[in-house]
């Protein structure tokens, strides 16, 4: 099923995202986790894309393994990174080819080890032109990337809304938001992409952070800026993994209600491959439904 469907049809939308393990043992740990969540009911699972080879395989095959072997709908990430136009066209025509309806159209960060981004010489040089590639050879739901912060390449919020908008015209359906952690900076950004004229669904992406190192590399890697009272509180935990996790999960579990209470069409989980975190998250919302006190949705 289309995911700009299932937004038309049900709310609050419940999604998880993983990444396609390196080895047979990952492999084999994502799909006992997987299993699990199964039972949660999320609307749709979305699989990351490895770039150049490294777990690009994996992806359809996941994919095409939580659509077909788990019953749940799927997404396939999809970027321009390293591949030329006619190897990002022969995948596509594998995800159509297993039964695969979504596709997250991303331009994709710099390799491991590189700070620069480079279009492959016969590939693709953002997202803009990979959904044109999507649109216009197949018949796939498309999805977007969005940046409550600003995209840190972006010059301006104002420049950021327009590389938005082209995304939107040019056949995104819906728009998943990078991390945060204030739900202020949503709710600001969700006003501005309207007041721009971009109506289409704009779902918070969450990430239930479980490490203190963790948490603190992926912020700095993709600039998502940590309040300075939830910063206060995990310096005081750093020694102490169990608490860090606590506070993750607690966090994590109101800023979901919070969103949902006021309005957000539903909540992206980015999982990082475990399951304890989001599935205690998911079953308090369901418990508490906050979505029901939201006076409009945004």
């Amino acid at each position: 099923m289309r995911i700009d469907r299932i937004l038309d049809e049900r709310r609050p939308v419940f999604s998880f995202e993983f990444f396609p393990p390196k080895t047979d043992e990952g492999q084999a740990t994502l799909e006992s986790t997987l299993s699990v969540l199964k039972d949660d009911r999320p609307d749709y699972v979305s699989v990351t894309y490895g770039a150049g080879g490294s777990t690009r395989d994996r992806t359809v095959e996941i994919t095409k393994w939580i659509k077909q072997g788990l019953g749940i709908e799927a997404m396939a990430h999809l970027s321009c990174v390293g591949e030329p136009t006619d190897r990002i066209i022969e995948i596509l025509g594998e995800l159509r080819d297993v039964g695969i309806d979504n596709i997250l159209a991303l331009r994709g960060d710099p390799p491991r080890g590189e700070t620069e981004w480079r279009p492959h010489p016969e590939g693709l040089h953002h997202s803009v032109e990979l959904i044109e590639t999507i649109r216009d050879g197949f018949d796939f739901c498309i999805g977007a990337a969005c940046f409550p912060e600003v995209h840190p390449e972006a010059k301006s919020l104002e420049d950021d809304l327009e590389f938005a908008r082209r995304k939107v015209d040019a056949g995104a359906s819906f728009l998943i938001t990078q991390l945060f952690f204030d739900n202020e900076l949503y709710f600001d950004f969700v006003d501005e992409v309207r007041a721009a004229g971009i109506s289409v669904p704009i779902i918070p992406g969450i990430m239930p952070f479980t490490q203190y190192k963790q948490i603190k590399t992926i912020t700095e890697l993709c600039e998502a800026s940590i309040p300075a009272e939830m910063e206060r509180e995990l310096s005081e935990r750093a020694a102490d993994p169990e608490a860090v996790a606590e506070l993750g999960v607690a966090y994590a579990a109101l800023q979901c209600s919070d969103l949902l209470a006021r309005g957000a069409p539903g909540i992206h989980f980015y999982t990082l491959n475990r399951s304890p975190a989001t599935r205690a998250i998911l079953a308090a919302l369901r418990a508490a439904h906050p979505w029901t006190r939201a006076a409009a949705a945004v």
